[in-house]
């Protein structure tokens, strides 16, 4: 049955949901608030340097293979995928380097190089990681859970033990490992996560796994090259995509959504908007299935203080990814998850150079330098503060990497709280959404479909299986799925 299909939201899971839906014979017509496809994974091009705003790590590429599947592509069709070797460099100090290679027989010799016995540590670490990830993607990551029960799987229980659900990361990875180092190795990627060592379950070590069996990529062009091809697979399969016209209220009674442009009808309605913003602000309180006060009782990921330099020369110590864990990272966690939140006063932080990779994105001879400091969502974003925190972060960057980094600088955009508020409509100035806790994953996500609007369905990061491009085009294959189930094809 064709449905005349209206999606709010031009991000990943807005472009990824529209696609498959339009595909299955469905009218549908993408409504975007701003000036650009992509949403948080949007790009903006400044004296011929080109910069991804948001992600920077393409990660668990057995995902975008099966995304790209449904309509008999594959990823190279669209994107030329080059795997980083090493995949990443990590500074625990000045003079303090470690690369992490992206062959995984090296992998094995750092971590024996760094603690006795840590490659078998790693072979053993590995195997729960692997079964973990495999259990995920057959049991959890494709289903949509609506209550307790739909969790129950004698299967899975059988395996219950090695899936440490009930762990935190941090106690499972010392379990392993004693070195420092390489607990840092193995957690930096909780950030991607939105959390610390110590809200996130031990399930998410399947991240050890992704990282060094499956290997980190970058697409020539940028991150933006993925957003084209899902505005490209849209278009093709007949999205009407409209910018510059924020939605600024949802009629359910009517089936209307009023926009500044005017009056769209719809027979469904899913919304790639932030849920929050969607919620309390589009609905009137009867029909809101998550009202102002369910968020507020919830741990919100972090948002980030982001800087984009454009430099007119080279950094030399600085990799695609580079990551900075000089000072104690858990007083870094601590500051955003303390009930009174701050600004941490020594930050671990991140940086990614991509034109390590790609001499198409910059200038000749010059350098783009993404700056990303995880901080706490809520926090006053003055500008004032925000040049002095650049100070800060980037003294510590020239020392860190032996090099004057300032006098170089072309182009310099600053984006953090009020931006992400501004630009995507993001609770508290949230970057990320919800924090992947053990009561904040799987059914215990925000739902994919209203429970007071039976029109009215949801995709992105806040839903499960939650935050990353990854797991956002499953959440659009998720709601694509319930709505053959609902409303047939």
């Amino acid at each position: 049955m064709k449905k005349n299909i209206i999606v709010i939201g031009a991000g990943v899971g807005g472009l990824s949901a529209a696609a498959l839906l339009a595909r299955q014979g469905h009218k549908v017509t993408i409504i975007e608030k701003n000036n650009e496809v992509g949403g948080r994974a949007s790009m903006f091009t400044e004296q011929g340097f080109t910069f991804d705003m948001g992600p920077s790590w393409y990660l668990m590429p057995d995902i975008f293979e099966n995304y790209y599947a449904q309509f008999d592509k594959r990823p190279e069709d669209f994107m030329n995928l080059e795997r980083l070797d090493p995949s990443y460099r990590i500074f625990f100090g000045k003079n303090d380097i470690v690369d992490v290679p992206a062959s995984k027989q090296k992998v094995f010799d750092l971590f024996e190089s760094l603690e006795s016995g840590g490659a078998e540590k790693l072979r053993q670490y590995l195997k729960i990681s692997k079964l973990q990830y495999d259990i995920a993607k057959e049991k959890f990551l494709y289903e949509d859970f609506k209550n307790l029960g739909d969790l129950i799987d004698f299967d899975v229980i059988k395996k219950g033990s090695k899936i440490r659900a009930l762990t935190n990361i941090g106690k499972f990875a010392r379990k392993y490992f004693s070195n420092e180092k390489l607990i840092k190795i193995l957690l930096y990627n909780i950030v991607f996560l939105g959390g610390s060592p110590k809200n996130i379950p031990a399930l998410y070590s399947i991240m050890a796994y992704v990282d060094f069996e499956m290997g980190v990529f970058y697409p020539q062009g940028g991150l933006n090259k993925f957003i084209d091809s899902l505005a490209n697979l849209a278009r093709e399969n007949g999205v009407e995509i409209i910018l510059n016209n924020p939605v600024n209220k949802i009629n359910p009674d009517e089936r209307k959504i009023v926009t500044q442009m005017g009056l769209y009808n719809y027979d469904l309605l899913i919304s790639s908007a932030d849920y929050h913003h969607t919620e309390t602000k589009l609905l009137d309180k009867r029909y809101q299935t998550y009202p102002e006060k369910y968020w507020q009782k919830k741990i919100i990921a972090p948002s980030a203080f982001i800087v984009y330099l454009g430099l007119n020369k080279k950094i030399k110590q600085l990799l695609h990814h580079s990551l900075y864990f000089d000072y104690d990272w858990q007083e870094h966690f601590e500051s955003i998850f303390a009930k009174s939140p701050a600004w941490p006063e020594h930050p671990s932080f991140y940086t990614c150079t991509p034109t390590r990779t790609d001499s198409t994105i910059a200038p000749p001879g010059c350098d783009i330098v993404f700056i990303l400091v995880p901080v706490a969502a809520g926090l006053k974003d003055e500008e004032d503060f925000r040049n002095k925190y650049f100070e800060k972060i980037i003294s510590r960057l020239e020392n860190l990497v032996g090099e004057n980094i300032r006098d170089s600088i072309v182009v310099k955009k600053i984006f953090a709280h009020r931006d992400f508020t501004e630009k995507y409509n993001a609770y508290k100035g949230t970057s990320l959404g919800l924090t992947h806790t053990l009561w904040q994953s799987l059914n215990f996500r925000p739902a994919h479909r209203s429970k007071k609007i039976k029109e009215l369905y949801y995709v992105g990061q806040y839903t499960h299986p939650g935050i990353g491009i990854p797991t956002t085009l499953i959440s659009s294959q998720i709601v694509n799925n319930l709505i053959k189930e609902n409303h047939g094809k």
